[in-house]
């Protein structure tokens, strides 16, 4: 079945887009130490900014209108110009106000500059076009060789901490490049656009719309970093950095199924099909909780030994980081699938941008006090209590939409299994030498109890499953 084919596409764009820094980290943690990657966690954070606003919600409402309109070429193909040109402007706006920036900066001003590239890898990115095609294979299979061209770049070329520079201009020139080799594709897929009917601001009011969450979303993921590197140090922000980019890689396999979902459900919605819009969030949002409950409890179960065996003993501090941020798996994945799948493919923006905002606020006020308190691990709790406000209003407000009930079906037995794996795994952590090889035999001892117990408790996820076999078939 397409979705699932999607899903699989989709896990891995989002496992490519970390794995490139997240593979190296290894060497990368010890030959740049914290001070290195502090600087590149934080200038990332400050370049996040210029590229928000200058994308303006573009991502996700390029892949929501090419979704309704996805078969009718000639409306598909003047939309998409539409909608590529006015990221073109909006980008560049955000460059020159990223420039007026650059003259103010004088501590960090070369690592800023290199990261730029990212703002000019987002007038190019057009991933949000496949997507609104359900066609995600052209997205991965086109950027897997050129993240493997930068895995090896970083091995070649960064062998000392004067090499930070070198290693951002390496992760940013290769998002570049990766965004650039889906442009062949168009040539097949679009017509040349109307010039003398081209209307490019009709896009810009409903995109700002989706903008505005963007922005709080962004706020409670950037700003922890910014805040550290001013309230603590570079280091701190390092840390933070190397545990949010773990966590964020568990995330990518779960939070695939938005991105997949959202076109899916936005072309049902425009068909009104609500009661199959309806079955699919269902669906989704027990196979979020089945694969995300065993994610976060393992990475909890394994931190002791992965933190300072996978970063480097100077990274040591980050176990406790880890398993202060494994629950935000489950929330971030509960909350993806009511916000990303339900919410804006319905057109409830409104409804959406609040509970972002409502986390933003949340994050910024608790931040303060809590970094104080306890530093690095004060801004990672300020992280999950964020998650928990949003996800907790987004289940509120959608109650009336969605049966809560129906929703929750496999919780308990995913929680039961979790917590029988969790306790096993922890067990063998503080117990075995640390090691690559222990490791990996508590991972898969770990995937074989919670597979072994899923079969035994018969969850819905099973029943799913067997569902979307049968129309493969």
């Amino acid at each position: 079945m397409r979705i699932i084919r999607n899903y699989f596409y989709t896990a891995g764009y989002n496992l490519l887009i970390l794995l490139t820094p997240l593979l190296t980290v290894p060497y990368i943690s010890r030959v740049l130490g914290p001070t290195g990657v502090g600087i590149n966690a934080t200038t990332n954070s400050i370049i996040t900014y210029f590229l928000l606003f200058g994308t303006v919600g573009i991502t996700i409402y390029g892949n929501r209108e090419i979704a309704f309109i996805r078969d009718d070429r000639a409306q598909r193909s003047q939309t998409f110009w539409e909608i590529e040109i006015l990221q073109l402007v909006t980008i560049s706006c955000a460059y020159l106000a990223f420039l007026v920036f650059l003259m103010f900066e004088h501590q960090l001003k070369i690592y800023f500059f290199y990261q730029s590239f990212y703002i000019i890898a987002g007038a190019v990115d057009i991933s949000w076009y496949f997507m609104g095609l359900e066609d995600f294979k052209k997205t991965v299979l086109r950027n897997m060789l050129v993240k493997v061209a930068s895995i090896i770049a970083i091995f070649t070329f960064v062998k000392t901490a004067q090499d930070t520079g070198i290693y951002i201009l390496i992760l940013a020139g290769s998002q570049v490049l990766g965004n650039l080799t889906l442009w062949p594709y168009l040539r097949h897929s679009v017509a040349k656009p109307d010039w003398h009917h081209l209307r490019l601001f009709r896009h810009l009011r409903p995109s700002i719309a989706l903008f505005i969450p963007q922005i709080a979303t962004t706020v409670y993921l950037a700003l922890n970093k910014t805040m550290l590197w001013q309230m603590d140090s570079l280091t701190a922000a390092g840390f933070y950095d190397y545990s949010d980019k773990l966590i964020k890689l568990v995330l990518a396999l779960v939070t695939a199924t938005g991105t997949v979902m959202l076109p899916h459900i936005a072309n049902l919605f425009m068909k009104q099909q609500l009661e199959r819009v309806r079955q699919y969030l269902y669906m989704s949002f027990d196979f979020v909780l089945a694969i995300a409950i065993p994610m976060a409890l393992g990475v909890a179960a394994v931190a002791t030994t992965l933190a300072p065996l996978f970063f480097g003993r100077a990274f040591s501090a980050v176990d406790q980081l880890l398993m202060i941020e494994a629950p935000v798996i489950i929330l971030i994945g509960m909350s993806n699938v009511l916000g990303q799948q339900f919410l804006l493919p319905t057109k409830q923006t409104k409804t959406y941008t609040i509970s972002v905002t409502v986390g933003a606020l949340v994050n910024m006020a608790c931040n303060i006090p809590l970094i104080w308190l306890w530093g690095v691990a004060g801004a990672m709790l300020a992280t999950l209590i964020s998650e928990v406000c949003v996800t907790g209003y987004q289940l509120i407000v959608t109650r009336h939409s969605l049966k809560t009930r129906n929703l929750f079906t496999g919780a308990l037995k995913y929680a039961l299994a979790g917590a029988i794996m969790f306790a096993v795994v922890y067990g063998l952590n503080i117990t075995m030498a640390a090691s690559y090889l222990n490791l990996a035999m508590q991972i898969g001892v770990g995937a074989l109890i919670y597979g072994g117990l899923i079969l035994i408790l018969q969850p819905p996820v099973l029943a799913n499953a067997a569902k979307l076999r049968s129309r493969v078939h």
